[in-house]
């Protein structure tokens, strides 16, 4: 029996049409990549509830964060279902797990898109989940605003369509991957989970909704939910082991975090890196922000997970409690590649906000959590190996080279 898997419906994403070709092709890699290792025993073994393991579907398991999490779940012997349609998640990655756990009912990748309410329902139907990690969004603040509706359908209405199939198939722990941006600009530093949320930008918006629908129906009679929610901060860094990273697709790195094109100005694939806002109402008149390595936030997601309880909802603000502008991230950046990166300056970027950081310590007092990768130089260091070892991205599957 095949492992499962079910592709996207046409055209989801008006920004990503593939050809027929491509589609077909998408298709037969997919299945050769991951049917290969698959069994009879395997695909049981995810329809069934197992004593003693616990079955956490991630979404957008493909992707940066969400992929980081599913290697941390798998090391600690967790049962692994990976979510996403591809459309910002690299194939590269689920391979990468895939060989990293061949064995049977560790992980199996589904490829579908939660836009898609049957498919997602079906998935719940035939799969016994225990936990879910819901990572899968767009998350760009400039993109969000040249294209909001874009987002309140991919964040908003598509996490409407996972908690309905957890009500509809009794899966009742939910851990939530929000964002500092539900706070807007707050009038006082450091954002606290009282801090009230003002967002600014589609973006921020849309995952405020997002909460807003896993909090009214959590406190329903019948939902008697496990919810958890992390508002984390700027996301850096990369597996320390070298095995993942971050490779956003070319037509996003316009959009993408800084330090993606910190990495492609001193790699030349840019010409230099453009900071935009240089007028803020801060000590260098650039943004500041609270910088979190992938290797703590994913942590926090697997603290979280395990302390969840049924009937509780826990909020809690994932960051390292200091602000750094960019132009010191820039310096560190500079420091750890060993480049002297060009850097030009440009007007602010709309929907961005002078200063944000967090204050941690309701995590560190409920959680036990407490970041352990504050370096900001040794974080884009390690990030930065991987960079150079991956210039394209993942390394593409056997099946690609014709």
């Amino acid at each position: 029996m095949p492992q499962k898997l079910m592709l996207p419906r046409p055209f989801t994403d008006p920004q990503h049409k593939p050809s027929v070709l491509a589609t077909v092709f998408i298709l037969s890699l997919t299945i050769q990549v991951f049917n290969s290792k698959s069994t009879d025993n395997s695909c049981a073994q995810f329809s069934i509830h197992q004593p003693g393991v616990t079955h956490v579907l991630v979404t957008g398991g493909a992707g940066y964060i969400g992929s980081h999490a599913a290697l941390r779940l798998l090391k600690d012997s967790f049962r692994v279902t990976i979510v996403d349609n591809l459309s910002r998640g690299n194939i590269g990655a689920i391979k990468v797990l895939q060989n990293l756990f061949p064995e049977p009912g560790r992980l199996q990748f589904i490829q579908a898109d939660l836009g898609d309410p049957k498919a997602v329902n079906r998935i719940f139907a035939e799969n016994a989940f225990d936990a879910v990690m819901h990572f899968a969004a767009v998350a760009y603040v400039g993109e969000s605003t040249l294209e909001p509706l874009r987002y309140y359908h991919n964040i908003t209405a598509n996490t409407l369509v996972v908690l309905e199939a957890m009500a509809t198939h009794n899966v009742k722990t939910l851990i939530y991957s929000s964002t500092c941006a539900t706070y807007g600009e707050p009038e006082k530093m450091p954002i606290t989970e009282e801090t009230p949320q003002f967002p600014i930008n589609p973006y921020g918006k849309a995952k405020k909704m997002a909460e807003d629908i896993i909090l009214d129906f959590s406190k329903s009679k019948k939902a008697d939910m496990a919810v958890m929610i992390l508002r984390y901060f700027n996301v850096i860094g990369s597996d320390p082991e070298g095995r993942l990273g971050e490779a956003p697709r070319p037509e996003l790195r316009e959009h993408g975090r800084i330090s993606g094109a910190c990495f492609d100005a001193a790699l030349g694939i840019i010409p230099g890196l453009k900071v935009k806002g240089t007028d803020y109402e801060t000590p260098d008149g650039t943004c500041v922000r609270d910088y979190i390595d992938v290797t703590d936030l994913v942590d926090a997601h697997v603290k979280a997970l395990n302390k969840a309880e049924r009937g509780r909802v826990g909020i809690y603000n994932v960051g390292t409690g200091k602000g750094r502008s960019v132009k010191e991230f820039v310096e560190a950046c500079k420091k750890a590649t060993g480049v002297d990166i060009k850097v030009d300056y440009f007007p602010r970027r709309p929907g961005d906000y002078a200063e944000v950081y967090s204050d941690p310590a309701k995590i560190n007092r409920e959680l036990n959590w407490t970041a352990q990768h504050t370096d900001l130089h040794e974080s884009l260091r390690v990030a930065w190996t991987w960079q150079k070892a991956h210039r394209s991205g993942y390394e593409p599957p056997q099946a690609m080279i014709l």
